[in-house]
Order: structure tokens, then sequence, then C-alpha cells
């Protein structure tokens, strides 16, 4: 028997594929198809499981361009200034970040210079952002 959790086992299986249906889930974690259903339900009500998503190739994507903001926040505006930054629409993912900057966001646009416009004038504009460091993704390699 499998020394990973039955749990690990449907995540593994739904970060690969989050479309795979319960009975290709149950079928490559070896467990029955009532079991999946039991373990996502409990997954998502635990908050773990937050939503299901489609991976985008931005090379490909002719109608938008997307990068990825790593942004620094006044320690005293944190908590308002990461509301204010979720409720943007453009920002699609919010992350805290230990790396180089407090802030890691997803942000997409129509176009470089929207995006641009975007980071410049709402991000920054963001009481409490004191910087915005952006990197635009230009072609998924995985």
């Amino acid at each position: 028997m499998s020394t990973v959790s039955t749990e690990e086992r449907i995540l593994s299986v739904l970060e690969e594929d989050a479309q795979a249906s319960c009975g290709e889930i149950a079928e490559r974690a070896d467990v029955s198809k009532p079991t999946v259903r039991k373990y996502i339900d409990r997954l998502e009500e635990r908050g773990v499981i937050v939503g299901y998503s489609a991976e985008v190739d931005p090379k490909k994507l002719s109608s938008q361009s997307i990068a990825m903001v790593g942004m620094d926040v006044d320690s005293g505006r944190y908590v308002e200034a990461t509301r204010d930054l979720k409720s943007l629409d453009e920002v699609q993912a919010l992350y805290t970040s230990s790396g180089d900057h407090m802030l890691m966001a997803e942000v997409r646009a129509g176009d470089g210079d929207e995006l641009g416009d975007v980071i410049s004038e709402k991000l920054l504009g963001v009481d409490g952002v004191t910087a915005a460091h952006p990197s635009f993704l230009q072609e998924r390699l995985k």
C-alpha cells in the first residue's frame, strides 16, 4: 500500500488535471468514486481547494498580456493594501511571498500598454504599495 495519503493522491490528480472526472480521479488515485467525492467536498469545505482554473499560455493570447508583479508594501498599510489589491479586476491572483517582494500578483490586461497603465496607475495607486516590479510573461514552457 502506498505511503502517500488518499488526500494527497486525490490532490495530485486534481493539480495535474483540474478537469478530471471523479471516475478518472478514482482510477488514478486508486480509490472509489464515492471516496473521491467525499474527499473533494471535505477539501473544499476546509478551504484547501479554493477553486479550479485553466492554465493559459500567454503567447497564444491575442487579446491579453500577463505579468507577474512583485510588490513591496508599507507594513502599516499591509492589510488595507492587500484588500484593495484583491478587489482589482485585473489582479487574477495575489500571493504573499518570502522572496524579493512581500506580494506577487498575476495581472492581466488587453495589451502591454494597458498592462503598464494598470501597474503604474492602479497597483501603484493603492495606498501602501511602495514599489511594483513586473515580469511580463511571454511563453509557457510547462
